[in-house]
This record gives structure tokens, sequence and C-alpha cells, in this order.
């Protein structure tokens, strides 16, 4: 078991995460580590201490994202909403686009992006979504979710390869949930 850390300690290195993900986000793979320092208020010493590598840095950056989505998808599939699926397939969509930055620079890194597991974990969250839109008439019935998943990755795989701005998002997102809704 690991040592429980200081409070200041899991406070810095959350700051240091928030301010990796903006610095790339707004300046792509070449960010400096002093300049992740410098906007998250704490020394370049303090930034090695938590995640003594870039390819460290960027992988963490990676693992909050993706806890985040699951705890999106958690509460989504806990509430009762119809309307629950498309709400996570358009925020899937916005984190894809939002992800080119740091995407790039993992690659930078030679870190192995593949998708299989992501994946998986992505249909554990899609299903019961799916599910409770079709019982509430607000997905086609006859739609399954292979075909679901196909339009995700390709949607999302799209939008982080373009880093796509929200207005093509929106426009994309509806054209794809006018084909998923009935009577379509």
């Amino acid at each position: 078991m690991a040592p429980k850390q200081r409070a200041d300690a899991v406070r810095n290195r959350a700051r240091v995460l928030a301010a990796a993900e903006e610095v790339f986000d707004r300046s792509g793979p070449g960010t400096s580590t002093a300049e992740i320092a410098r906007v998250a208020g704490v020394g370049i010493g303090t930034v090695f201490r938590h995640f003594p590598t870039k390819r460290d840095l960027l992988a963490a950056i990676m693992k909050d994202r993706r806890e985040r989505v699951a705890t999106a998808a958690e509460a989504l599939i806990a509430g009762d909403d119809p309307e629950a699926f498309y709400v996570f397939f358009t925020d899937l969509v916005a984190a894809a686009a939002g992800r080119k930055s740091v995407v790039d620079a993992l690659v930078e890194e030679g870190v192995d992006l593949s998708v299989d597991k992501p994946i998986g974990s992505l249909q554990g969250m899609i299903a019961p979504l799916l599910r409770r839109g079709q019982e509430a008439g607000t997905i086609r019935a006859d739609v399954a979710l292979p075909e679901v998943m196909a339009l995700l990755i390709g949607t999302c795989q799209a939008a982080l390869s373009g880093g796509w701005q929200a207005e093509l998002q929106q426009r994309t997102t509806k054209i794809i949930f006018a084909g998923l809704r009935p009577g379509a």
C-alpha cells in the first residue's frame, strides 16, 4: 500500500495536472515543463516530483480524463433522463476534440495509443444509456450497440484528428442524432 500523501501534495498534483492540460491544449506538444509549473503556481521541482517525465505527465492527464468520462457516465446511468445517451455522446465528441494536443504529445513521446481497452469500457457505459433511450422511445429500436460504437468512435476520431470547433461538433452530432431518433 502506498503511503498517504500530504494534503498539499495532493493539491499540488491536481494543480499541475490542470495546468498541464490547459497549457498542452493551448500550446501543443512542445509545451515546456517550466510553463506548466508557472501556470500551476508551483516550482518546477514540484512538477518533476509528481511526474518525472513528460510521458508520465501526459499519461496522468489521459487517465484523469478517462476517470472524468467514467464519472460522468456513472451519473448519467444512475439518473433517469431518456436523453442521457445523447448527452454522453455529445460530451465524448467534445472531449475528443479537446484532446488533440495531448494525444499529439503522447504520439511524439512514443506512447502506444491502442483503443481496445477504452472501447471496451465505453461499450459498458453506452449500452445502458442506449437501452434506456430505446425503452423511452428517444432512440430507434432497431439501432444496436455495434452501430452506435461505430458512429461514436468514427465521430470522436474525426473530432480528435481535426480538433473540431464547437459549431462543427454540434452540426455533426445533430445529423447523427437525427438518424438515431425514431421516425428516421
